[in-house]
């Protein structure tokens, strides 16, 4: 691999906050990187060293992207996998491989993966009609999730009862169980060529119940050590049976019995790992370029306790954006900010996010609960 020397050209298809934060990385290993997006005012345009404004679903443009470097990486599953496929034959390193993305951008396939490889998680039923629908076996309530496109809680919908079914999708959807749980939890785990497998340890979130988005995440967890050992041996299972190359985040629920469910996974930095940055002795990003680079993976201990708030736009505010209370949290220590350049705040947009480190984990909630109180994304 010619990371490290500067000869090395690292594609990432996506340009937003995930591709913002890798790039920021990536300077420190001297690879040349490039970056392929829809928005020509994407978060990364400004950070990279090629900057191509174009669809991720149109197959010439991924292909012809992919031709131009070593190695393609990506900070959204939404891409062209025909393209990446083809890419792959003809000798363009593509990590996460393009069987996985393609696996993990349909939820009925993920669900079906996991049913065949004894992965724990909610009774489902696949549906393609809302005929079919109607005559689930699942027990109301349960939660309709659209099989592609749905991200940060969109095409998802919890159908109450039968008259909750005037409003369900009627795309080609899955239906699961709705799970009375006690927390949710996310694993990272990252997984090299060579067979090397990492975890983060695990954290505890919790979700904009409006938004249905993390909003607020809690590492390291102080759930019992058998809990954070079987959701580790839960997302190494599923790196390995997948022979992934790069991060997989393990999203799942800790039902009101001690049982953990595995909800989705997403094959890329994520969310539920933005306090690593400060927060641990690895960064995601920099363990998902160790990955995807074949190097050695770093050691993913927490330094302290760190808790990531996301900043969303607030309600009802729409146009170029503008920061409240910015100095007053800059006022604590141990307050980190990651504003994530994007012009424009609508509605619950990720804006940024804010990591709060302490040794004291009460004083480190306490401060994070001030930042969620005192900064806001107006217009």
């Amino acid at each position: 691999m010619k990371a490290f020397y500067g000869d090395l050209k690292l594609g990432i298809l996506g340009g937003g906050q995930l591709g913002r934060m890798l790039i920021q990385q990536a300077i420190n290993y001297n690879v040349t990187i490039k970056v392929l997006d829809p928005d020509p005012e994407a978060p990364c345009r400004k950070l990279c060293d090629e900057f191509t404004a174009g669809s991720l679903g149109d197959y010439e443009t991924v292909y012809n992207f992919g031709k131009t470097v070593d190695l393609l990486t990506i900070e959204i599953e939404k891409v062209n996998v025909d393209a990446l496929e083809q890419l792959e034959k003809e000798g363009v390193v593509v990590y996460p491989q393009p069987r996985i993305i393609r696996l993990i951008q349909d939820k009925g396939l993920q669900k079906q993966f996991f049913k065949e490889n004894d992965i724990p998680t909610a009774d489902f039923q696949i549906i393609s009609s809302i005929e079919q629908l109607k005559q689930s076996h699942i027990p109301f309530p349960y939660i309709q999730k659209l099989r592609r496109d749905g991200y940060d809680g969109k095409g998802v919908y919890k159908v109450t009862d039968e008259a909750a079914l005037d409003k369900a999708f009627t795309a080609p959807s899955l239906v699961e169980k709705l799970i009375d749980f006690e927390k949710e939890i996310a694993v990272i785990v990252a997984r090299n060529d060579n067979g090397e497998v990492k975890c983060f340890p695990m954290v505890e979130m919790e979700f904009n119940p409006e938004a249905n988005l993390v909003e607020f995440l809690i590492a390291p967890s102080m759930l019992p050590f058998e809990i954070h050992q079987e959701a580790e041996n839960i997302a190494k299972r599923i790196a390995e049976s997948l022979k992934i190359v790069g991060l997989l985040a393990v999203e799942m629920f800790l039902d009101k019995h001690g049982r953990i469910l595995v909800n989705e996974l997403a094959p890329r930095p994520h969310n539920s790992g933005h306090q690593t940055i400060e927060g641990n002795t690895v960064s995601q990003f920099e363990q998902h370029l160790r990955a995807i680079f074949n190097q050695p993976l770093g050691n993913t201990d927490c330094l302290n306790n760190a808790i990531m708030v996301n900043v969303l736009g607030e309600a009802g505010y729409e146009g170029p954006a503008v920061y409240q209370g910015i100095e007053k949290i800059l006022n604590k220590p141990g307050v980190y900010i990651h504003l994530y350049g994007k012009a424009l705040t609508k509605p619950f947009r990720k804006m940024g996010h804010v990591t709060i480190v302490d040794a004291d984990r009460e004083k480190a909630i306490e401060k994070a609960r001030f930042v969620q109180a005192t900064l806001k994304v107006i217009a």
